[in-house]
């Protein structure tokens, strides 16, 4: 039986990635900000239309030198409702994550609920731009302002999105996307900085290079998180073709939500009002009570036919070993951890076996 997984990374046509690389074994520059990685940079400035980009070798590691270059102390407002590493960024600065609800429509952070969690302590807002949904960042930037915060967006699944014709990397004081394997964008592995303090470029370029300022000097405690030459040249490639691979992606969502709009109990992912999206997940959201099996049996039947959907995000942040100290009451987060399922999206997904997925979702039969 064929097997279908939930994302499958887009790449290149093998001469061209290999035509890009030969130049590698002339010049022997592999690394330390070659010639490819800076093409990148400036071509990606261009195309997500910002002032600034700094490289990494991932997106987590650009996260982390996000928190580290904003000098932030105490206490950092959050999500419960990402990927851990959003929040292993904030606690390996030091720092403690304070977590507020989400929305139960974007499943972004409730901006409404993030005043009533500030205190003394709290030096920044680190939101997360879930599935490509964009958070609240108007309001986000009218709190901000009026408590002097600092604000980072997690981007990781927003390459490409645009808020009212604006490229989302424009919002906050830094955003982070990934460009990891299995995103709408990748690099194999990689991530970026977004940032309009041109002031932020020398000091970024210092703390993704062990801290180091010149050859002979080290001015801050850093790690090597430099993306090579490898990588960016699979990024200038993946670039040539992002704008028809978010389109085929379009195409399948579309499917999905013709095919699955009328059965009960099953909530589909929609695009946001005034927003550019990139179709990097497709969420649903399973009400066990109208739809009759709970997520993790839906979960289960699919895997039955080697179709391999992913439970995400779940568990929550809050719920893993390392976090629960920092539980707190975040009862929409709670319950949509318990009840989303993405399923398979790519931009080479086959019609034939999207609506075989939404087929055995409707019949609810096992093989």
């Amino acid at each position: 039986m064929k097997q279908i997984n939930v994302t499958r990374s887009s790449m290149p046509p093998f001469e061209e990635y290999v035509e890009k690389i030969k130049k590698l074994w002339d010049t022997r520059w592999l690394s330390n900000c070659g010639e490819y990685h800076e093409q990148l940079e400036k071509k990606l400035e261009e195309y997500l239309q910002v002032p600034n980009v700094s490289l990494f070798s991932n997106g987590h590691l650009s996260l982390y030198t996000a928190i580290n270059a904003l000098d932030l102390q105490g206490e950092v407002i959050t999500t419960p409702f990402t990927f851990v590493s959003t929040t292993h960024a904030i606690v390996q600065n030091g720092l403690t994550p304070v977590f507020c609800d989400i929305k139960p429509n974007d499943y972004t952070i409730d901006a409404d609920k993030i005043e009533a969690l500030i205190t003394d302590k709290t030096s920044a807002i680190v939101a997360v731009h879930v599935y490509g949904n964009v958070c609240d960042v108007e309001k986000i930037e009218k709190i901000a302002k009026k408590h002097n915060l600092k604000v980072i967006y997690d981007a990781a699944h927003a390459f490409g999105v645009k808020y009212k014709g604006i490229g989302i990397g424009n919002f906050g004081d830094i955003s982070m996307m990934s460009f990891h394997a299995t995103k709408v964008f990748h690099t194999i592995e990689g991530g970026a900085l977004l940032y309009k303090d041109h002031d932020l470029k020398k000091k970024l370029a210092s703390l993704r290079n062990f801290g180091l300022t010149s050859q002979e000097e080290c001015e801050y405690t850093a790690m090597n998180a430099k993306m090579n030459e490898f990588q960016a040249a699979m990024g200038l490639c993946n670039l040539l073709t992002i704008d028809e691979d978010i389109l085929k992606r379009k195409k399948a969502v579309e499917i999905y939500q013709r095919e699955l709009k009328n059965i009960p109990g099953i909530t589909c992912w929609q695009k946001q009002d005034n927003v550019e999206a990139n179709y990097i997940y497709f969420p649903i959201v399973i009400d066990e009570k109208e739809y009759g099996l709970s997520r993790d049996q839906l979960f289960e039947l699919l895997k039955s036919y080697n179709i391999n959907s992913r439970k995400y995000f779940y568990p929550l942040v809050t719920d893993f070993k390392c976090y629960q100290k920092y539980k707190s009451y975040t009862p929409i987060a709670d319950d949509l951890a318990k009840k989303v399922l993405t399923l398979p999206l790519y931009s080479d997904l086959e019609t034939a076996d999207i609506l075989k997925i939404c087929d055995i979702i409707r019949s609810k039969k096992g093989v």
